[in-house]
C-alpha cells in the first residue's frame, strides 16, 4: 500500500469537513414562479425586437434578482379592459402563481366612460382573488386631453380598486420616463431615445428604465420562494 495515501485520505476528509461547513443554509430562492401579464400593446411589446420587449426585460432583470420566475406575455396591442376580461378565464392556467394587469390605456383613447374601465378592472380583480393569486395593477394615467372631471374618475378608479381587492399597486407605468424629462430642453431628446415615433409606445431603451423603476414593486409582490433548506429544515 502506497505510505501517502492515509495522509491523503486524512486531507480529504478534511476537505469535506470545510465545504460541508461552507454550504449555506438558505431556501430555494431558485423555486419557479409564473408571472402572467395581462394586457395591451405597452405589455406585447408593439413596435420592438422579440426580446426587447416589456415581458422578456422584466423576466429578464427578474432572474436577476435570484428569482426564477417565467413571465408568460398575455398582452393584445389594441386591447381595452373589456377585451381582457374576456380572454382572463383561459389565460390563468393553473402554473400562473401572480397576475400583473396594465390594462386601460386603450379605453382612454377610444373615449370609454371611466365607469367602463372600473367594471371591467373591478371584475378581473376579483376572478384573479377567486383563485387566490395575488395581483399587481398597474396604471397609465389618463391624458388631460380626457377632459378634468374624467381624468379624475378614471384614475381615482385604479387606486379603489387596488385598495379594494389588496392589489399591489404601480400609479404610473410611465413614471421613469417622465423623471428624464426634467426640462423642456432635454424632453426633445429624452422622447426620441425613450418613446418610438408614435409618442405612445416605449423604445428598448424605454422599456430598460421603466423595468429599472417598476422592477422592484413587482420583484416585492412575487410569492415568496418555498421548499426545504440545504440541510432539510424550513
Amino acid at each position: 500500500m502506497n505510505k501517502s495515501f492515509p495522509k491523503i485520505a486524512a486531507r480529504l476528509a478534511q476537505l469535506s469537513f470545510v465545504l460541508a461547513l461552507s454550504v449555506p443554509n438558505l431556501s430555494h430562492a431558485d423555486t419557479p414562479v409564473t408571472l402572467l401579464a395581462l394586457g395591451d400593446s405597452l405589455t406585447a411589446g408593439y413596435g420592438l425586437d422579440q426580446g426587447d420587449g416589456f415581458v422578456p426585460q422584466l423576466q429578464t432583470w427578474l432572474r436577476t434578482q435570484g428569482r426564477n420566475v417565467t413571465v408568460i406575455n398575455a398582452g393584445v396591442s389594441g386591447d381595452t379592459t373589456a377585451g381582457g376580461r374576456a380572454r382572463l378565464g383561459w389565460s390563468l392556467t393553473d402554473e400562473v402563481d401572480l397576475v400583473l394587469v396594465n390594462l386601460g390605456g386603450n379605453d382612454m383613447l377610444r373615449g370609454l366612460p371611466a365607469t367602463e374601465t372600473r367594471r371591467n378592472l373591478d371584475a378581473i380583480l376579483t376572478e384573479i382573488n377567486s383563485r387566490n393569486l395575488p395581483s399587481v395593477l398597474i396604471r397609465v394615467p389618463a391624458s388631460l386631453n380626457f377632459g378634468a372631471v374624467e381624468k379624475a374618475s378614471y384614475d381615482q378608479a385604479f387606486a379603489d380598486l387596488a385598495s379594494k381587492h389588496g392589489s399591489t399597486f404601480i400609479p404610473n407605468f410611465f413614471a421613469a420616463l417622465d423623471n428624464a424629462e426634467t426640462t423642456q430642453e432635454n424632453r426633445q431628446a429624452a422622447l426620441r431615445d425613450y418613446m418610438q415615433p408614435d409618442g405612445l409606445h416605449p423604445t428598448r431603451q424605454g422599456v430598460k428604465l421603466i423595468v429599472d423603476q417598476i422592477g422592484p414593486t413587482i420583484l416585492m409582490a412575487l410569492p415568496a420562494a418555498t421548499g426545504n433548506s440545504v440541510d432539510g429544515q424550513q
